[in-house]
């Protein structure tokens, strides 16, 4: 277990890291970002997870420890990283959805090659941390990824909703995303 507080059901560890901040050296750049948007996957409970037909080359890192980094490349173009969070063998894990940069824009701007819509979304988020498949399998409390304790600001509310596309399990209220009203 990771020195970090990532016991307890998949969807309230997810609703937890709301606040939470990433960050990231890697390639010598430095960016940090607060998590604002996060979906839960329940492992081989949940039909919508990459390990619900069990361990595959692909997805053998969410059956690390809690605090391991899964990667993989969505539809080929992306890469997306996600937080392992059930103990070993248990493939419970929180896709990073989205973040507000916290330091670092400038580098995160040359990273997406743009100044604006830099991390709302898995595959913009992974890019703007450089986080790529090299990552997969990187226990978060060691660089060049940090995942550090945090909490949101006062004025942010946390809203649950359905997670987003997928086409199995799609009515629990597993993604969650926080902000100002």
């Amino acid at each position: 277990m990771t020195s970090l507080d990532l016991g307890g059901s998949v969807d309230a560890v997810a609703r937890r890291v709301l606040g939470w901040r990433l960050v990231s050296t890697v390639g010598g750049v430095t960016v940090e970002v607060m998590l604002t948007e996060v979906e839960a996957y329940g492992g081989d409970q949940d039909p919508a997870s990459h390990a619900f037909r069990g361990r595959t080359k692909r997805n053998g890192s969410m059956f690390g420890p809690p605090g391991t980094l899964y990667v993989y490349r969505s539809h080929g173009i992306h890469w997306c990283a996600n937080l392992v969070t059930g103990t070993v063998g248990d493939p419970q894990a929180v896709l990073l959805r989205g973040a507000e940069i916290e330091s670092g824009r400038s580098q995160v701007e040359a990273r997406r090659g743009r100044q604006s819509y830099l991390t709302d979304g898995p595959g913009k988020l992974a890019q703007a941390l450089g986080i790529s498949g090299d990552l997969d399998a990187h226990l978060m409390t060691n660089p060049p990824l940090i995942l550090c304790a945090g909490e949101l600001p006062d004025d942010y509310e946390v809203e649950a909703t359905p997670r987003i596309g997928i086409s199995k399990a799609v009515d629990g209220r597993w993604r969650f995303t926080a902000g100002t009203g």
